[in-house]
């Protein structure tokens, strides 16, 4: 295990009042519905990792992702994430499990009516107060 935290980026992509999730099949968060996302990789900005991490996971185009919150998530494997919860709209496709060792499936939920168990992460933004349809200052 890392002696320093990594950098998640989870990516909410909202459509028509909804948001994407997928119900997780990886070790890491397995059975928990999360958003599409990873590891940010050295060099990348946050804004590029969040289109490629949607693109590369559920082959949807995204508008322009803005930082909507940060999280500090110790998971009960040990795992230790500083995650960047970007915000974009949907602007092009259908969502599809491309990566199908980590995904089951993706659909559109809203956000008052997300399935559980839900990811420690998004778990941790809603307990802050982060909702992605509300403007932060």
């Amino acid at each position: 295990m890392s002696e320093y935290p990594k950098v998640g980026v989870g990516v909410v992509v909202r459509k028509d009042g909804k948001l994407l999730m997928g119900l997780r099949k990886s070790k890491h968060a397995h059975n928990t519905w999360g958003y599409p996302g990873g590891h940010l990789e050295h060099g990348e900005s946050w804004e590029a990792c969040a289109r490629r991490e949607v693109a590369e996971e559920c082959g949807l185009e995204i508008s322009a992702p803005q930082l909507g919150f940060v999280t500090n998530d110790i998971f009960a494997d040990g795992k230790h994430y500083i995650t960047l919860l970007m915000v974009a709209d949907h602007v092009a496709g259908d969502p599809q499990v491309l990566e199908p060792d980590k995904t089951i499936n993706w659909q559109w939920v809203e956000w008052d009516k997300a399935p559980e168990p839900l990811m420690l992460t998004i778990e941790n933004a809603r307990r802050a107060g982060f909702n992605p349809f509300k403007e932060t200052t």
